[in-house]
């Protein structure tokens, strides 16, 4: 089975606005993103630091953003911390998913796989996929949680559903040699064969090996 590896792109990502204009009566915080998207820094600074007082979980992400992106006057990575703990604790998803991979990187200090884990799981649990995978991941190699093959099938097929190729892949390879899963060819298949259509490189050709396998089976 080939390595995984879990996307780390969103830590350091900052929520941004999907509209490309807002009106004037729009949301503050509406309007404080649109300034960070704009390059306004500053507005978008005093902004997410207004709405942070105020309780405002987004604001909170986005301002613990900033100062790892050391875009605020005087960064400070245990302000960052703070906020995003604070964010997380609100059940915002991505600040919980953004604790995990801060924590797993080692980029909050020395490397935390337990606590690492346990922001994933709580992404993971809210349906969050890049999560789910990295708990798989985590489950598979056995880092910060005891390895168990049954969880890591269970997270990756959680993110296998939500459409991510390479859980895909890996649950398909778990179905083929019986890890974690009952040994099932048509299942393998069935994920190699939605792998293969999201673009995975090396699907085809054992779907083209499964389907010879499967061919020779009797019915």
């Amino acid at each position: 089975m080939r390595p995984t590896h879990f996307r780390c792109g969103l830590w350091l990502a900052i929520v941004v606005a999907m509209t490309p204009a807002l009106a004037s009566d729009s949301p503050p915080i509406d309007q404080a993103i649109a300034a960070y998207a704009t390059g306004d820094l500053a507005t978008a600074l005093a902004g997410f630091e207004r709405l942070s007082k105020q309780g405002e979980p987004l604001a909170d992400y986005n301002l613990a953003m900033m100062h790892l992106r050391a875009e605020t006057p005087k960064p400070d990575v245990n302000e960052a911390l703070r906020l995003l703990q604070r964010a997380a604790r609100k059940n915002l998803v991505v600040a919980q998913l953004s604790l995990g991979q801060l924590y797993e990187q080692g980029l909050l200090g020395k490397p935390d796989q337990v606590l690492a884990v346990r922001w994933f799981t709580l992404a993971a649990t809210a349906g969050n996929v890049d999560a789910q995978l990295a708990l798989a991941t985590a489950h598979f190699l056995g880092r910060g949680v005891a390895k168990d093959m049954g969880k890591a099938a269970r997270w990756y097929r959680e993110a296998a559903k939500g459409g991510d190729v390479g859980a895909q892949y890996i649950l398909a390879s778990m179905y083929e040699h019986g890890r974690g899963v009952d040994r099932d060819l048509r299942l393998a298949r069935y994920w190699y064969d939605a792998a293969a259509r999201n673009g995975d490189e090396a699907a085809p050709a054992k779907l083209k090996e499964l389907d010879a396998r499967l061919a020779e089976t009797p019915t």
